[in-house]
């Protein structure tokens, strides 16, 4: 432990730790306290299980049927959708809890100089990454094995990985909106509104093409994680899979004409194209979570007190202004005063 000198505290001291020591021991920490915090992981991973059991249980082994992907009650797409959905439900209150709660011990961290907010933010994020890979791993296998989405294990991977990247995209975007919003009612009701936006554009409510131009279209629905994992999952589900049609006579559909025609989805990009703009929305939300702490720990104070000076200088400035020009009451009357007599009581 670094030793304070004589006559100065312990706030003056700082961290003599190295950059790598100080990530290590947050992110330690910090994973000691999610593991033992049953509401923080634990719980949402048996609300997870849950709700994929009853996913996987009233879409048992969907098919290859027609009825599989035009019924929008009995569907694949209803599937994949209902999953995506579901990644960040039961999140929001446990993520805002933990946020509200960790971001005031990372200040207080700060404040004594012996971590920096880059550490923060890398612990943060090492931190979780265990149990969001187990909660995926786990939920994310009984959903695509009950369900019976596309064969083959690539699939598979894909199917765990668009989940992951789903499930921390949320997870960034709430811990940024945590650093800024202090109330956590209002935290919460600004990451509903973030997700309903998100969810009305994704492509699923209304087809891509049949969103309005131009906000609504661009950006909003490339800005939205939904529409990327999406586009990224009907691709790894359809293509490759051929589909009965409504007369056993017809010829059979390809899932390729089922997503350029139907779903409006372009297959010239690639779905790992998809997966890659989920992760890369990982590091812009943890870069604008990193942003938000330095802007409230750094900036914020500064402007209050630029604001706070420039209110007292005012102040200043009206005062002397107001004593140069208001003439002096007393001298005024004295000087006004007539010559009394001598003899006068």
């Amino acid at each position: 432990m670094a030793r304070c000198r004589k006559g100065q505290s312990w706030t003056q001291g700082g961290s003599q730790a190295s950059f790598g020591m100080q990530a290590f021991t947050l992110t330690k920490r910090s994973f000691v306290n999610m593991s033992r915090d049953f509401g923080y992981y634990w719980l949402r991973l048996v609300i997870y299980i849950v709700v994929t059991v009853c996913i996987g249980s009233i879409y048992l082994n969907v098919g290859t049927k027609y009825n599989s992907i035009m019924n929008s009650g009995t569907g694949r797409v209803r599937v994949l959708h209902l999953r995506l959905r579901h990644v960040h439900v039961d999140r929001r209150v446990p993520v805002f809890r933990g946020g509200h709660e960790g971001i005031p011990e990372g200040a207080a961290e700060r404040a004594l100089r012996r971590a920096g907010v880059l550490a923060f933010v890398i612990s943060n994020t090492l931190s979780a990454m265990p149990f969001l890979i187990l909660i995926t791993f786990l939920s994310g296998t009984l959903c695509y094995f009950m369900v019976r989405l596309h064969p083959g294990f690539m699939h598979y991977v894909f199917f765990l990985l668009c989940l992951y990247a789903s499930v921390t995209v949320v997870e960034s975007l709430m811990m940024a909106i945590a650093s800024i919003i202090p109330n956590f009612l209002m935290g919460i009701i600004i990451v509903e509104m973030c997700q309903g936006i998100f969810m009305l554009v994704s492509g699923y409510f209304r087809l891509p093409h049949d969103i309005p131009k131009p906000f609504w279209r661009y950006p909003m629905s490339y800005i939205s994680f939904h529409y990327w994992a999406l586009q990224g999952q009907y691709q790894n589900d359809l293509v490759g899979l051929v589909f009965d049609n409504q007369d056993e006579e017809l010829p059979k559909i390809p899932g390729e004409y089922i997503l350029e025609n139907v779903f409006q989805i372009d297959v010239s990009r690639a779905k790992w194209l998809d997966l890659s703009v989920l992760f890369g929305m990982i590091v812009i939300y943890r870069l604008l979570f990193f942003a938000m702490i330095k802007v409230s720990e750094d900036v914020t104070p500064w402007v209050r007190g630029y604001m706070a000076r420039r209110r007292v200088q005012h102040k200043r400035r009206e005062a002397e202004l107001a004593m140069v020009r208001t003439p002096s009451l007393r001298g005024y009357v004295v000087d006004a005063a007539p010559e009394l007599p001598a003899d006068h009581p």
